[in-house]
């Protein structure tokens, strides 16, 4: 049975309204551009026409708090919310910002495309941030803790705990905790401790009461071994569950530490370091040379420093001058350090009512033949291509099938794949081992450098070359992205291609948790396209012309203007035409600029990004006809779909690339045409659904502000991905009724 989109949502990509200032998608208008010559018309390269890219990610966070702070959202999902806020600030801090600190110490004043220097970007995301981390801590202080309190979740101060509780508390840090504590001193011959990333640490200024001297002391909490929230429910508790921080046990317990002083003052701070690296061109040994910066990436210089804002001016401004920062780096933040923490919370069991009900993915109906977990994807492909979105649809019974099939097929020759990141209950590489073992040739295209995945994607790559699979980890000026698995299978006497293309990682984990398209198809291009992108990343060769697909660094940013352009000379010539893209994040200086050009021509341009967006909207004759959406929800979004319509025709593009420089034209990235009917409508209708959510949206304003969408029925708010879980349930039950 044919898969058949909502028909409440448009199956194909309409062209412009006749009316110019009629009604669009969100409810507002969208003006035609003025009738004015070229030469009156603003400069799509004039800097200030370009947004600053990391302020740009600031708003997007700023999206994510407010989905903490949104009452319609369950409890324990605005928790969520506000740890991943709490941790993507994190990771920009030691990627990002300590980028722009490594300009300043090297006196690099050039300015960026938005004509700001580095060190301006420094100042003006001070100013963003302190009011962030504000706002965080105070709607964690005054709105989440005390709704959780109120559900039997309760996160209190050891001085908050009864005798009972305290009792247990006592003894837990006498056993457990005690041990590995490590009080360091600083003094003559003891120079203050190195600060390791990301740790918490208590400083703490004790005195000798024999000799009047004081000194200060740094006290690790080892959260690596232990947990941050202590659970410490005792009688008396009946169904709450009480933690208090691990902070608060160790400083209840400060006479243990230092006995026979006297503790003068105590404060926690938390340093954020550089964790961003690069491998020279010409290593010789991309694994060595990784492994070495990996050991050196926790002696990055520091680039943020949290300070419990309670303490006084004293220790503050002696933890501030011992680790020799300037003052812009330093962030006072109220209530606890580090609320990551709340995960902690969001998983305590017995609350799942507080939480949004769990989705189990559905195998698509076209893998579907009786038994699931026999059902032949081969002969699925070969009766046409298959389009499957995660996680709607179920990658254990889709992608995972598919390579465990080609592994134990005896007609399967050689099986291909990219790994950029992947996941411990992934059956993928296991099955991959599997291959070889059995004689096929199988290859691993491992990408050593997806950040913060190192040490996993070494572990893996040494499994695998152990057990004779082809390892092979790409160049070192280059990431490989890509997402993409090839069989090759003997049928008669001929080979057939089968292949896989994905926007997201071949991860498991992550699969129940972006929103991800995957395409299989045997079309005869794109499996010889991606034959020759293997050999070419696994040989010795240029870089060739592609038959369909566009393949960066050599083609896709020139393949993706194409399509723009013939787009605009579509509209020129009287035919409908309109630009429908969704992505991560626009980026690319030259693509914005094309954009713009084609707003100046008049072209309607739909953009849907969910984190940086360096274009602007609305702007008098340069960018009139483009709307940007953000979609933020229980998902995180992550296709990339590129939709061009000309007259009766559309073109339509999925793959692994973002509109960003580092894709365009320092990463290996594949992206292929979708043309099987089916397939290409269920695009669409993710397209169209993408544009018209209320549930969890924001439109960019002209002066680079984000408005959330009100829905036009609060109640019933027009939800895309809400909408794609019913579509998705509503076909699995319609194939089990066909069975």
């Amino acid at each position: 049975m044919h898969d058949d989109p909502s028909p409440a949502s448009a199956t194909t990509v309409p062209g412009p309204v006749e009316d110019p200032a009629a009604a669009t998608a969100n409810g507002s208008a969208r003006p035609a551009p003025p009738a004015a010559a070229d030469d009156d018309l603003p400069d799509p390269a004039d800097p200030q026409f370009f947004v600053n890219r990391e302020l740009s990610w600031i708003d997007f966070d700023e999206r994510v708090l407010e989905l903490a702070r949104d009452p319609r959202q369950r409890l324990l999902e605005r928790a969520k919310f506000a740890a991943i806020f709490a941790s993507n600030l994190d990771e920009f801090f030691m990627i990002r910002v300590a980028g722009l600190h490594a300009k300043v110490w090297a006196e690099n004043r050039r300015r960026g495309p938005d004509g700001r220097t580095a060190d301006q970007v420094l100042d003006e995301l001070r100013a963003k941030v302190d009011p962030l981390v504000r706002q965080h801590a105070r709607l964690v202080i005054d709105e989440l803790l005390p709704q959780l309190t109120e559900t039997g979740i309760r996160l209190v101060r050891h001085d908050q705990l009864d005798d009972a509780q305290k009792a247990t508390v006592a003894d837990r840090f006498q056993n457990r905790i005690y041990p590995v504590l490590t009080p360091l001193a600083v003094g003559l011959g003891r120079p203050f401790p190195y600060i390791s990333n990301l740790s918490l640490n208590l400083g703490v200024l004790v005195r000798d009461p024999d000799t009047g001297q004081t000194v200060f002391a740094r006290v690790k909490l080892p959260t690596e071994v232990l947990d941050r929230l202590e659970r410490v429910d005792g009688a008396g508790s009946g169904e709450e569950q009480v933690f208090v921080p691990l902070e608060e046990v160790v400083e209840a317990h400060l006479d243990r530490l230092f006995p026979g002083m006297e503790i003068l003052d105590r404060g926690m701070f938390r340093v954020t370091r550089d964790a961003d690296f690069e491998i020279s061109d010409e290593a010789d040994d991309v694994k060595r040379a990784l492994e070495a910066e990996l050991r050196n990436r926790r002696f990055g210089e520091i680039v943020r420093v949290e300070i419990d804002a309670d303490v006084t001016e004293a220790l503050r401004t002696e933890i501030v001058e011992q680790l020799g920062v300037e003052e812009r780096m330093v962030y006072d933040v109220d209530g606890l350090l580090d609320l990551t923490a709340l995960w902690q919370l969001v998983k305590a069991p017995g609350h799942n009512d507080l939480l949004d009900p769990p989705w189990r993915p559905v195998t698509p109906p076209r893998l579907r033949e009786g038994d699931d977990e026999q059902a032949d994807v081969f002969a699925a492909m070969r009766r046409g291509d298959v389009l499957v979105h995660h996680p709607y649809d179920s990658f254990e019974t889709s992608v995972e099938r598919f390579v465990e099939q080609a592994s134990a097929d005896r007609d399967v020759l050689a099986i291909k794949m990219t790994v950029y990141r992947t996941s411990a209950d992934s059956t993928l590489l296991p099955a991959l081992v599997r291959a070889s073992e059995r004689g096929k040739q199988t290859v691993a295209l491992v990408e050593l450098k997806a950040r913060f995945d190192e040490q996993a994607n070494i572990r893996w790559a040494q499994v695998l070359e152990d057990t004779g699979v082809h390892v092979v980890y790409g160049h070192p000026a280059l990431k490989t992205h890509a997402k993409c698995i090839l069989v090759v299978r003997r049928e008669g006497d001929r080979v057939r291609h089968y292949v896989h293309v994905g926007t997201g990682n071949y991860n498991a984990k992550t699969a129940r948790l972006y929103t991800d398209f995957g395409l299989f198809t045997c079309d005869p291009e794109i499996g010889a396209d991606v034959a020759d992108m293997f050999n070419q990343l696994t040989g010795f060769a240029k870089p060739g012309r592609f038959r369909k697909s566009l393949v960066a660094p050599n083609g896709l940013r020139d393949g993706l203007l194409a399509e723009l352009e013939r787009t605009v000379q579509a509209h020129r010539e009287g035919k409908p035409a309109r630009v429908v893209l969704k992505m991560n994040s626009i980026v690319d200086r030259q693509s914005i600029q094309a954009l713009y050009r084609a707003s100046q021509a008049g072209v309607p341009i739909d953009i849907n990004v969910r984190g940086i967006c360096c274009l602007r909207v609305g702007i008098p004759g340069l960018s009139e006809t483009i709307r940007v959406r953000s979609v933020l929800g229980r998902f995180l979004e992550h296709s990339r779909i590129y939709a061009f319509e000309r007259g009766d025709e559309t073109t339509v593009l999925m793959g692994s690339a973002d509109i960003m420089e580092r894709n365009l034209d320092n990463r290996v990235e594949l992206v292929v045409p979708v043309d099987e009917p089916l397939a290409k409508e269920q695009l669409l209708d993710a397209l169209e659904r993408s544009l018209a959510d209320e549930d969890g949206s924001w439109l960019l304003q002209p002066d680079g502000s984000w408005e959330r969408v009100d829905a036009a029925d609060p109640e019933h708010p027009n939800g895309l991905q809400r909408g794609l879980m019913e579509l998705h349930a509503r076909r699995a039950r319609e194939a089990d009724l066909e069975e």
